[in-house]
């Protein structure tokens, strides 16, 4: 007892010295009270840092949700759909195309996209004369990550990041990457099971460059297409996340790959059924939950709108899919998985475009109409025309992203667009507001899209025929791709 009454006597001392230093140290230099003014301004700042973070978490997380699109999303997709002997082919294919693409994004891509920016309005004219923007292409603003990657800031004494608005130009950076990856992997189902790896990979290299990077600086960075810009074609369009860009691009150019390459040995003979439709339907999963990242990430935020962008795809997704498969349904009397599934990346594409300026009932409709359309598209019209598009690369891109791009024109409206950026304050933005130019813009930037995609798309390869050809020996086809082009089997059964 003696001992624990020696211990709690020198903890309280303890305590009352601990207290008169505390008071002598407060009444020697008190501690200024904060007035009104300061602590509001700490509170701004807080919630200012607070918000840039949450902007640059949620982009950071689309982008990752748009690379799982091409693998394993695509990947398994396509992989699905292809003869079991090809399977390994169609993956490479993706996979090697994040890692491609990637590269050539770094080094200039992203440069010849997004470089240079307008000169403001009220510009000297000396400025304005310096200014390099060009609405053609962009310049070499970022060429090898110049001007994106962090910087020792000698002023403040520490790196500093190069910001492109509310986020890190890194991860602008990033995100717009993967949309380069996945456009050319779209384009690898129109000509499956049957071109070289070698000039597949020549072929993306070049069509990267001459068609993707020029359209998504016209549409993207104040172009040709870019609603609004001064050097727009008959006032420009609205894409939000890609009906131009991603989608009509690579639908249409599979359309010309389909048919300069011509049609698979033994088409319209053999039996090319799918091999494993549990990829495909595993992979248009994937396909749907990471378009989230493709279209609500394309408000560039995280905010109001990128909500309303992310209830608009998952409706018109869930429409497309009861509309294919109703029209299966009625036409054959039995809905087919195969059909749930192609009708739910119709929907994804053909809201894509509108994804930031419709409401969630229109979205419904578009879903709808896409369903029956692009049935019809991968149905009918390809066995009218007889074309070996072999897994559909333009019946669901190329038609889904047209309708798409025409119907934001039907749909856009002031309750969801900018009031600033697109409708002008209040303005009517489509015509469910009652305003027709919009669709004009529309339809300019279809045609201008598929004339670039057609000329270039033949260009390319009819070059690339002469050079070193496009199709492997047709024993090499009948053999399989995953064993002529790369020595390997997908299914190893011991």
């Amino acid at each position: 007892m003696r001992y624990v009454a020696i211990r709690i006597g020198w903890l309280a001392m303890s305590l009352f010295m601990a207290c008169c230093i505390q008071a002598f140290s407060l009444a020697q230099d008190p501690a200024p009270t904060p007035t009104i003014e300061e602590r509001v301004a700490k509170v701004e700042t807080s919630v200012g840092d607070a918000a840039l973070a949450g902007h640059n978490a949620w982009m950071l997380t689309s982008s990752a949700l748009v690379l799982f699109m091409t693998a394993p999303g695509l990947a398994m997709f396509y992989g699905g759909l292809v003869r079991k002997k090809n399977v390994l082919g169609v993956m490479m294919q993706c996979i090697f195309l994040m890692g491609l693409m990637t590269v050539i994004w770094a080094t200039y891509g992203y440069s010849l996209a997004f470089g240079g920016s307008m000169p403001a309005a009220d510009a000297s004219d000396a400025d304005k004369a310096a200014n390099t923007y060009s609405p053609y292409i962009g310049n070499g603003d970022f060429l090898f990550m110049k001007g994106v990657q962090r910087q020792f800031d000698d002023a403040a004494k520490a790196p500093a990041t190069p910001m492109e608005g509310v986020i890190p130009r890194f991860t602008h950076m990033l995100f717009q990457g993967m949309f380069f990856i996945i456009t050319p992997a779209l384009i690898c189902g129109a000509f499956a099971e049957r071109m070289k790896f070698s000039t597949m990979v020549v072929f993306s290299i070049l069509w990267g460059t001459f068609v993707y990077l020029p359209l998504c600086h016209w549409v993207w960075d104040g172009g040709l297409l870019a609603y609004g810009s001064p050097h727009a074609i008959a006032g420009g369009a609205l894409d939000f996340a890609g009906g131009t860009v991603v989608h009509i691009s690579s639908g249409v150019s599979a359309l010309v790959c389909a048919l300069v390459l011509g049609k698979r040995v033994g088409f319209g003979k053999e039996n090319m059924a799918p091999h494993n439709m549990t990829y495909t339907v595993l992979g248009a999963g994937m396909l749907w939950v990471g378009w989230f990242g493709f279209n609500a990430g394309s408000e560039l935020a995280s905010d109001g709108l990128a909500s309303s962008a992310f209830c608009v795809t998952h409706f018109a997704a869930a429409a497309a899919t009861l509309a294919w498969a109703g029209m299966e349904w009625i036409t054959r009397g039995k809905p087919s998985v195969l059909g749930a599934a192609s009708g739910a990346v119709a929907g994804l594409v053909c809201i894509t475009p509108a994804a930031g300026y419709v409401q969630p009932m229109p979205a419904i409709g578009m879903g709808i109409a896409v369903g029956i359309v692009c049935f019809f598209a991968c149905t009918k019209l390809k066995s009218a025309f007889g074309y070996d598009d072999s897994l559909d690369a333009f019946g669901v891109h190329g038609v889904g992203g047209t309708l798409g791009a025409l119907l934001t024109g039907v749909f856009a409206t002031k309750h969801v667009a900018d009031p600033v950026l697109v409708s002008g304050g209040g303005n009517p933005v489509g015509l469910i507001d009652g305003n027709s130019s919009l669709l004009i813009g529309q339809l300019a930037a279809i045609g201008v899209t598929w004339v670039l995609a057609l000329v270039a798309t033949f260009i390319i390869l009819k070059v690339l025929d002469v050079v070193m050809g496009l199709r492997v020996s047709e024993e090499a086809e009948i053999e399989g791709l995953d064993i002529s082009q790369h020595g390997e089997e997908g299914y190893l059964f011991i």
